[in-house]
């Protein structure tokens, strides 16, 4: 296929667009709604998996040592703590500034029985990077020598990580269906462009076209109906994000959404891969069976 050959197919793929706007449009507006709602998907995954992360780093489990131990003892026993796997952090808290915090938490007279004894014993403050291994780390730091007992947060890691969870896969079921919609409507405009076009089909066939030179316009229709759709989502997208951060930082000034320019650029590539995929998808699907007919065949004659 020479330059020119090409040219001319672009010129009837704009071409088709414009002879059936209608339909072009109502796919356009289709892609469009698609492809914000799977960002939005996408960006409430995002933000809700940086808010686990965040609150699994601050999600500190104690480890506390046996009594009497030597504050040598205690670094070394802190060294072996940051050798158990998933241990992304290892803190010292000692017993007195434990006994501090509760004094100051239940006040001074509480402890004014003690004479001065402190019955609390050392610990460790450790945080781990992966929730979902929190019974195997515990385990683990168990039988670190020295550790006596572990302050367990075994129902706060499992809802973290049952709602990271949950979000990943509602956001993956929720791309899969719109990109099913969006590739339907898409190749039911095609259907439509071709049926209009079908005595030209039938001519172009009967003269011995190749089902390639058939195809490309459609093809190219397609595609330009996805890169259109793409960069109109983006900036939709991108003004719907900005709102909804802005009212939700409005309601919860302590929490902070994801900038947006962090995933701009995941955001720009993956909605234009992802409609000139299903524009140029739906075009030869619904172009392949006109292909197997030859040019009476096409008219129904």
């Amino acid at each position: 296929m020479n330059l020119s050959s090409f040219g001319y197919l672009i010129k009837e793929g704009f071409k088709n667009i414009w002879s059936n706007r209608m339909m072009s449009l109502a796919s356009i507006g289709v892609l469009i709604s698609c492809l914000v709602l799977t960002g939005s998907a996408l960006l409430l995954s995002v933000n809700v998996s940086t808010v686990v992360d965040s609150v699994g780093g601050s999600n500190v489990t104690t480890v506390y040592l046996k009594e009497d131990m030597s504050r040598l003892d205690s670094v070394y026993i802190g060294k072996d703590l940051e050798k158990v796997n998933n241990v992304s952090e290892v803190t010292f808290y000692s017993k007195d500034e434990a006994i501090l915090e509760f004094k100051e938490s239940l006040g001074e007279e509480v402890f004014v029985n003690m004479q001065e004894k402190n019955p609390l014993p050392d610990a460790y403050k450790v945080v781990m990077e992966d929730l979902s291994l929190y019974d195997q780390t515990v385990q683990e730091i168990l039988k670190v020598d020295g550790v006596d007992t572990v302050d367990s947060r075994k129902d706060v890691a499992d809802k973290l990580t049952s709602l990271n969870t949950l979000v990943t896969m509602m956001s993956f079921w929720i791309i899969l269906a719109l990109a099913i919609i969006s590739l339907f409507i898409i190749s039911n405009t095609i259907r439509m462009t071709m049926f209009s076009h079908r005595f030209e089909i039938s001519i172009m066939k009967s003269v011995g076209a190749t089902n390639r030179f058939v195809r490309v316009p459609f093809i190219i229709e397609g595609i330009i109906i996805g890169i259109v759709s793409a960069g109109l989502s983006i900036g939709a997208l991108t003004l719907l994000y900005d709102a909804v951060s802005k009212a939700i930082e409005g309601f919860l000034p302590s929490f902070k959404c994801i900038p947006f320019e962090d995933v701009m650029w995941f955001i720009i590539i993956s909605f234009i891969s992802a409609g000139v995929v299903v524009g140029a998808l739906g075009s030869f699907l619904s172009i392949r069976k006109y292909l197997k007919r030859e040019g009476n065949e096409i008219l129904g004659w």
